[in-house]
């Protein structure tokens, strides 16, 4: 029996994408891998929404993370650091490593980042050179409106740095880089591309290229200059994973003629879906309605309930993944991914499943199994 893999990354994969990693391999440094990259890159700038410089890394998306701090920062600057959730924090992380000072702005786990709050901590403190924000905290479930917090951020700061994570997001739900007036924004083949995880692309805008030209922190393997100065030759600086490139290839030829509203709209369609499931169950969701992410679902488990028994249950017994919660929230939520290739059926095949298993597991909905912890 197949498996129903219900989290947010990595994520299923069509047959021809995965098809297409089989093919024999190429010169990396020859025209027909120049090609495959020109291809990519265009098509990644459609779906960017960008015409900035759009590079890719052979990298998961913690070294796209990586590849946004060192690019444009150097030891002794200050940002701040939005975080709604474990991602974020992996960011705040990471700059601390290469010894950026890092201010965290954070949110209860379940919420949104509010602009005004973010706007306020920059109107007292004129030092940051940067705003590190998540789009999507695949650990909570929650989009942060991230529109907003841009605006805000530039009527206060017009000229400032603005890295984004956007891993879980970008493809799957509205992200207009350009519109917005963000400077890196970054993804992973694994999310809602549909392809197996080894490659992270990432949009730098023309302030961001400014910064690379003075940011101090050492870079090699992630050094956008080398990235850039060999796309234009169509390559990449190092040995590509060439069979992700074959993958992702074919994957945007999917996407693009899909067509991006087509793709938001399907990923609405399925968070919803979901969202409405979860609930009809008797369960309670981790974030609110009007912050929800349509890429990932994280819910509570019910009182009374193991969580890594459901979770067991689930995988074994019917045959569905599900994503356990992450840091202070392991044990106390699931999560359930609907991004990339992944039909209705699929997310009903899962709620189904959650439907026998969780009176098995000890949940009664009608009793006070319903309340979160």
């Amino acid at each position: 029996m197949s498996v129903n893999l219900r989290i947010p990354g990595p994520t299923p994969c069509p047959d021809d994408v995965l098809q297409a990693m089989s093919r024999q391999m190429i010169n990396h440094r020859g025209p027909e891998f120049a090609e495959i990259v020109g291809r990519i890159s265009d098509g990644l700038k459609q779906l960017f929404e960008t015409k900035n410089d759009v590079l890719t890394l052979t990298s998961a998306g913690t070294g796209a993370l990586e590849s946004a701090v060192v690019n444009t920062l150097s030891p002794g600057d200050r940002a701040l650091c939005v975080s709604i959730g474990n991602f974020g924090e992996r960011f705040a992380d990471i700059a601390r490593t290469y010894g950026v000072g890092v201010e965290m702005l954070a949110f209860a786990k379940g919420t949104a980042a509010d602009p005004a709050k973010v706007a306020e901590a920059l109107r007292g403190d004129s030092s940051y050179k940067a705003v590190m924000v998540t789009h999507n905290e695949t650990s909570t479930g929650v989009t942060n409106p991230l529109g907003e917090i841009a605006q805000a951020v530039r009527e206060v700061r017009p000229d400032i740095l603005i890295l984004v994570d956007a891993i879980s997001s970008l493809g799957s739900v509205p992200l207009p880089i350009d519109t917005w007036d963000l400077d890196v924004v970054f993804t992973g083949s694994q999310k809602g591309w549909m392809v197996p995880p080894g490659m992270a692309m990432v949009a730098v805008s023309k302030r961001a290229w400014d910064a690379a030209e003075t940011a101090k922190i050492p870079r090699y393997y992630f050094d956008y200059k080398k990235a850039k100065s060999y796309l234009e030759k169509g390559q990449t600086p190092w040995t590509p994973a060439v069979s992700v490139y074959f993958a992702m290839d074919v994957a945007l030829r999917t996407l693009l003629a899909e067509g991006l509203e087509n793709i938001h709209a399907r990923h609405a369609r399925l968070g919803q879906l979901t969202r409405d499931g979860v609930r009809a169950l008797g369960l309670r969701l981790l974030a609110d309605e009007q912050v929800a992410s349509n890429t990932v679902t994280a819910v509570w488990v019910p009182e009374g309930v193991d969580g890594a028994a459901l979770n067991k249950m689930m995988r074994t017994e019917y045959h569905t993944v599900l994503a356990g919660g992450q840091g202070e929230l392991t044990g106390k939520i699931f999560r359930i991914g609907h991004l990339g290739y992944v039909k209705e059926a699929d997310i009903q095949a899962c709620l189904d499943a959650l439907k026998m298993a969780l009176p098995r597991a000890g949940f009664s909905p009608s009793g006070v199994g319903a309340s979160a912890r």
